[in-house]
């Protein structure tokens, strides 16, 4: 309970707060805590663009409407933003920083004292461009000042009984295309709807990586056997979302899997660096 108390504690040094809230495991069970602390004194805004599909975004008000939290919906196209669309491995500051601005914006407006957003402890330990759009605009993390991990969340979320506690995680529809490869509306609803179709097989945690004519899918491995086995409904999703070829990734799912190129490129620049005389 060490950890809880300690939320709860940097949640209530603040007389008010705006939570950036997209109806997942962290900002649910954030925003849930923040509701015994602050009351009335919280706002979630929650943010809808063509790289967050419509089932979130409904997920995101039915949970908000559930804890009795008051909520608004804003819209923040990324795909506007000058340089986002070329998908840059810092593509998420881009997205962030749009993000983050226009919150701010209205708890300022709105006389909120803070702002809050869903980071937790293990999102230090993966790229993640958007922290440093958090840190620039002043946006305060509380699960991470916690220390929270997602398993702790988890655990927490059970106990208070949210829907979310056994979420799989999410991330948006960008975060399917490699670095490098230009994100357009038409890609987004391309790779949106075979998800989306893919899920009403009865797949929980999984991603369609887009390369662009070819969608890579990545399953839980508890899941990969029921992939093999409904390979051909799968192709035949993928296909009629407009993709040419159809795979599925032996290593299975996995958190920050576009990010692996990094690692390689990093690798590569470490051998081709010149070694000091012995």
């Amino acid at each position: 309970m060490e950890k809880l108390q300690k939320l709860k504690e940097i949640i209530g040094a603040y007389h008010s707060a705006v939570i950036a809230f997209s109806g997942g495991v962290d900002s649910t069970f954030l925003a849930r805590v923040a509701r015994d602390v602050l009351g009335d004194k919280l706002l979630l805004l929650t943010a809808t663009s063509s790289s967050y599909p419509f089932h979130e975004l409904e997920e995101a008000k039915k949970f908000a409407a559930q804890m009795g939290v008051a909520q608004r919906v804003i819209v923040s196209e990324e795909i506007d933003i000058p340089g986002y669309s070329d998908n840059p491995p810092d593509r998420c500051y881009y997205c962030k920083s749009e993000l983050f601005t226009l919150v701010k914006h209205i708890a300022e407006k709105d006389n909120y004292e803070a702002v809050f957003d869903g980071s937790n402890a293990d999102d230090t330990g993966d790229f993640r461009p958007g922290m440093r759009a958090a840190k620039e605009l002043g946006v305060i993390s509380p699960l991470k000042l916690a220390g929270l991990t997602k398993n702790d969340i988890r655990t927490y979320s059970r106990e208070y009984n949210l829907p979310t506690a056994d979420k799989p995680s999410y991330a948006c529809l960008a975060s399917r295309f490699p670095y490098g490869i230009k994100i357009t509306t038409e890609k987004l609803e391309r790779v949106g709807r075979a998800e989306v179709y893919v899920r009403r097989l009865g797949f929980t945690q999984f991603r369609v990586r887009d390369h662009d004519g070819l969608a890579r899918l990545e399953f839980a491995p508890g899941e990969m056997d029921k992939a093999w086995d409904l390979r051909a409904h799968i192709k035949k999703i993928c296909k009629d979302a407009g993709y040419t070829y159809v795979s599925i990734d032996v290593e299975g799912y996995r958190t920050g899997a576009m990010n692996e190129v990094l690692t390689a490129e990093a690798r590569v620049a470490q051998l081709e660096k010149p070694q000091a005389p012995a």
